[in-house]
């Protein structure tokens, strides 16, 4: 393994663990944030079909058995976009990143295509709104 694929591979694991504290941080911020107690959260979860328990709930707050498969559940459940829950944004309510929450951005971002233009080249109806 050449030392840049070696230092590619830390970056990219010290990004996993650093994105890993930040959902766990986040999970606690936005419960709190709501006035919510873990017991209501477990609740709204079960609601939308997510059986969890209050301990996996703590666990989670506290950085462990992160199950990705459910953060899209936990994000509705705690009213904020996946995008904030993983540390893309500092808007809780924005599902567009932020650029500067990506690593090695050296250059101004391109403007995102718009969802309806996406949808309609791939034959697909557009579902966020109207064309313009």
């Amino acid at each position: 393994m050449t030392a840049e694929v070696s230092r590619r591979l830390q970056s990219y694991d010290e990004l996993g663990a650093h994105r890993h504290l930040v959902v766990s941080e986040r999970l606690r911020l936005r419960r709190r944030e709501l006035g919510l107690t873990q017991k209501e959260v477990v609740s709204r979860l079960r609601r939308i079909g997510v059986v969890t328990t209050n301990k996996a709930l703590s666990s989670l707050e506290h950085g462990a058995g992160l199950d990705v498969g459910k953060l899209p559940e936990i994000a509705r459940a705690l009213e904020c976009s996946l995008t904030w829950l993983v540390g893309l944004t500092d808007d809780p309510a924005s599902w567009e990143p932020d650029f500067e929450h990506w690593p090695g951005r050296r250059r101004s971002p391109r403007p995102p295509a718009r969802p309806s233009d996406h949808a309609t080249s791939v034959g697909v109806p557009p579902i966020l709104g109207p064309l313009h």
